[in-house]
């Protein structure tokens, strides 16, 4: 009898599987996995999420098909949201968190975090970000991180899952060993870590410690290369998810997406769910079936799946992969399903935090007061009440924020223009191009008409940076927000939001209106 043939050996395949589906409702073919075939649970994506009645009916569904389903969501505030991916998240992010640098704000944040997600059928947020952002040129972490320093970034992860946790749902922190200091995005490329082990543990390892200290139910690997540990990314790699073993996590190991290029592009994605899971990894999260765009087959979600299924079934049968192995794997993501099955996760949950109030026993807080609060301004920033001419310049949105709505630029428009240049990974396809959009847009605009130059990668010889001296030359009165994080010295005013999040939108709206005349580092 094959693997495929035996009722165990699938459901034991099952019990390491986390696929993602199409559509607002469970589909035939992932229901039969989920009630017979012993799948652990599913990953929720924007595009499975519709109007409050279909959330309900979603969440009613998954509830009803099998107790002790693992369900995630990624779900980290600011940039980062699929329950809010329209709108834009009305939750502060990681970096306006570190920036205000107040732990009961973030874990306040951590709780509606989880009750939201919890809302809608999901019991474990994939959140918060442990990551150190210490390469300024980061295209995929930068604002989803608590910041630069480790001593910042593990208080901040450590008030998030306690936070999220404390609410009933379990907390993910990742992207273990630290994707903090890589500037290549691994859902494109594979990342490497090229700092030594003493720097890695210094800098980067400090937020995973915190929050196995207080108790994560789950961490997630990435995508990444450490060469002084292996040519393997970490997801692949024993001695890396080993460590993490050592520091004493006893949880859930969870693969970040077997669909990123990082692993299908090199191993591709069935060899890699069969590698993962040689190296320590328990849960395999294999993506969202819409990354493909318009390539994507209309059963796609059922294609990836089978992908893994079928691999790890064959390695089975070829003896590859030892059964002992699997039922480790297994037994610890079952642990977790029927620890939030039984009511979840209990903890402390922090005080008042920015603009919080005690209310009824339950945390109501003002995020409103926590994004302005994380504003920063380099120059004096004239009032501008009326509508806004905005210059959009950002890079595209990136497959982890699951989106590319313009939210942030209508907002700041105030009912005014918006011209959106485009740009592919924070860079223009053509300088030449790129300064001339830029010359009509501000040549177009009347001199007195309030001009704003919308950014989110400002580092040095970012083609946004040679955008701003532009502007400055001809319309010194344009004012720079900047979605992303500071980098240094500019030539026009600028307001720094740490997030392109409707929240961020309206905070900086609110405060361009007032004006301000007082210079403030960023």
């Amino acid at each position: 009898m094959t693997a495929a043939q035996d009722p165990a050996l699938r459901a034991l395949v099952g019990g390491v599987l986390w696929p993602g589906f199409l559509g607002r409702a469970v589909p035939s073919w992932l229901r039969a996995e989920l009630a017979d075939g012993g799948l652990a649970g599913v990953v929720l994506f924007s595009h499975n999420l519709g109007d409050e009645a279909e959330r309900v009916a979603l969440a009613a569904e998954l509830r009803g098909i099998r107790p002790g389903l693992v369900v995630g969501i990624d779900e980290e505030g600011g940039n980062v949201t699929r329950l809010e991916a329209a709108t834009g998240s009305s939750l502060p992010g990681a970096a306006q968190l570190g920036f205000v640098d107040d732990t009961d704000a973030t874990t306040a944040v951590g709780v509606a975090l989880a009750e939201r997600s919890l809302a809608v059928g999901a019991n474990v947020v994939l959140a918060p970000v442990a990551d150190v952002n210490t390469d300024p040129r980061n295209p995929v972490i930068g604002v989803r991180a608590f910041g630069d320093e480790p001593e910042v970034v593990s208080r901040h992860v450590a008030a998030a899952v306690r936070g999220i946790q404390s609410a009933g749902a379990a907390a993910c922190v990742k992207h273990f060993p630290g994707h903090g200091d890589t500037h290549v995005d691994s859902h494109h490329a594979l990342p490497t870590l090229a700092i030594g082990p003493a720097e890695i543990e210094r800098m980067h390892l400090l937020p995973f410690r915190a929050a196995i200290d207080v108790g994560v139910a789950a961490v997630m690997t990435g995508h990444l290369v450490v060469p002084e540990w292996g040519d393997a990314p970490a997801t692949l790699n024993p001695a890396i998810l080993g460590r993490l073993r050592a520091m004493g996590f006893d949880g859930v190991i969870i693969t970040d997406a077997l669909d990123m290029a990082a692993v299908r592009a090199t191993v591709g994605a069935g060899p890699g769910a069969v590698l993962a899971l040689l190296a320590g990894a328990d849960l395999l999260c294999i993506g969202n079936p819409r990354n493909p765009g318009v390539d994507a087959a209309p059963d796609q979600d059922e294609r990836d799946f089978r992908e893994v299924q079928h691999a790890i079934l064959a390695a089975l049968d070829d003896g590859s992969l030892p059964v002992a192995v699997l039922e480790t794997a297994a037994a610890r993501v079952r642990a977790l399903g029927d620890s939030l099955a039984g009511g979840g996760f209990t903890g402390e949950q922090g005080g008042p935090g920015v603009g919080a109030a005690a209310e009824g026993g339950r945390m109501s807080w003002d995020t409103a007061s926590v994004a302005r609060a994380a504003l920063s301004v380099d120059g004096e920033v004239p009032a501008s009440t009326g509508p806004r001419t905005v210059l959009d310049v950002r890079g595209r949105s990136t497959i982890a924020v699951d989106g590319d709505a313009d939210y942030v630029a209508d907002v700041l428009a105030g009912g005014g223009r918006v011209i959106r240049v485009a740009t592919a990974g924070g860079s223009s396809a053509s300088g030449g191009d790129l300064r001339r959009q830029v010359a009509v847009a501000a040549e177009t605009t009347g001199a007195r008409e309030p001009f704003v130059l919308l950014v989110d990668a400002i580092g040095a010889h970012s083609p946004q940076r040679d955008v701003i001296e532009q502007l400055a030359a001809v319309r010194p009165a344009a004012i720079v927000v900047n979605v992303g994080m500071p980098g240094g010295p500019l030539p026009l005013a600028a307001v720094h939001t740490r997030a392109a999040s409707r929240l961020a939108a309206e905070a900086v709206g609110e405060f361009l209106a007032e004006g301000t005349r007082h210079e403030v580092t960023a």
